[in-house]
């Protein structure tokens, strides 16, 4: 068993393996990784028995702490089908090795993959980093609709679906989000002083990447895009990557109305529909305002963990 690093003649094997893992995702494909360019100085691994490529983890040095990847949502390792807890025991054996003597790293950052994205299940991860005294020191919480066994709309929420219908507001699918852009911007400015993290241009540079996998709704009163969500389908979840509504917006229930389309409609085939997280300060402060119109829709609480090993 070895650990190799990651290099541009292993682009194809990467992506064949995240496409055939138990809980790869597009977010996890070279090209995904790739599009931070020179920001996240990178040092992701591959990890073989024989000639046998078993797992990968996408991964980033910066100074004397590893990242799984700092970039990504989500990291962690990927698996094949075939690889077992021994193997995954003693991979990650190999690689706190390989990263404390090869690079002095001190830290090791885990962004663990949530389950939901799991096409079968695969958290022998969770036991590795348990056995390597790994501490839990990041939780966001997501809110995520099991779309197989919807729970009913609270009261309010319906009263906007109506609303909105009633409205005339039309729902489409385009590619074009500069005018989602600008409400998203100025909602983000407005409440928390922030800005996407994405640039515009960086959004319309991933969506022409990955046409099949990063849509845009909006909501139309006549031609005024009034709200929309940007959302990444992947072969579990489509995840609402952003959500935003101007004031009509609100006062017209239109992202109760594009919800109630995406949960009911357009992607009724998959298994889950996630809101996205709902907190800040690495967990510790709950929007409990944001949670709960999330939770109007069914949507109940899925964890994105982040770990720490101290080497």
């Amino acid at each position: 068993m070895q650990i190799v690093c990651y290099t541009p003649e292993k682009r194809e094997e990467w992506n064949q393996f995240i496409q055939s893992s138990r809980n790869g995702t597009f977010l996890l494909s070279r090209e995904y990784i790739e599009y931070h360019g020179v920001r996240f100085p990178e040092h992701s691994l591959l990890c073989y028995k024989g000639n046998e490529l078993m797992a990968v983890v996408p991964g980033n040095l910066a100074g004397n702490i590893y990242h799984t990847h700092q970039g990504l949502t989500y990291g962690g390792m990927i698996f094949s089908y075939q690889v077992t807890i021994s193997h995954i025991l003693k991979f990650f054996e190999l690689i706190l090795t390989h990263l404390k003597e090869e690079f002095k790293v001190e830290q090791l950052i885990y962004r663990a993959i949530p389950a939901i994205y799991h096409a079968y299940p695969a958290e022998e991860d969770l036991y590795a980093l348990f056995r390597n005294k790994a501490e839990l020191f990041e939780r966001k919480l997501s809110t995520t609709i099991l779309l197989e066994q919807t729970q009913p709309f609270k009261t309010l929420r319906e009263r906007q679906i109506k609303r909105a219908a009633k409205s005339e507001l039309r729902i489409h699918e385009t590619t074009d989000i500069t005018p989602f852009w600008h409400i998203l911007s100025h909602l983000l400015q407005e409440k928390h002083n922030t800005t996407p993290v994405h640039s515009e241009a960086e959004m319309h540079h991933l969506m022409q990447l990955f046409p099949e996998e990063i849509k845009f709704f909006g909501v139309y009163d006549k031609k005024e895009m009034i709200a929309g969500t940007i959302v990444y389908d992947t072969k579990q979840v489509a995840h609402l990557q952003y959500i935003a509504s101007n004031k009509k917006g609100k006062t017209l229930g239109a992202l109760d109305f594009l919800f109630s389309y995406l949960i009911h409609e357009r992607y009724a085939h998959k298994r889950y529909l996630d809101f996205g997280i709902s907190v800040e300060e690495s967990g510790w402060y709950l929007n409990k305002g944001l949670v709960s119109q999330k939770e109007g829709f069914g949507g109940r609480a899925i964890m994105y963990d982040t770990y720490r090993i101290r080497l």
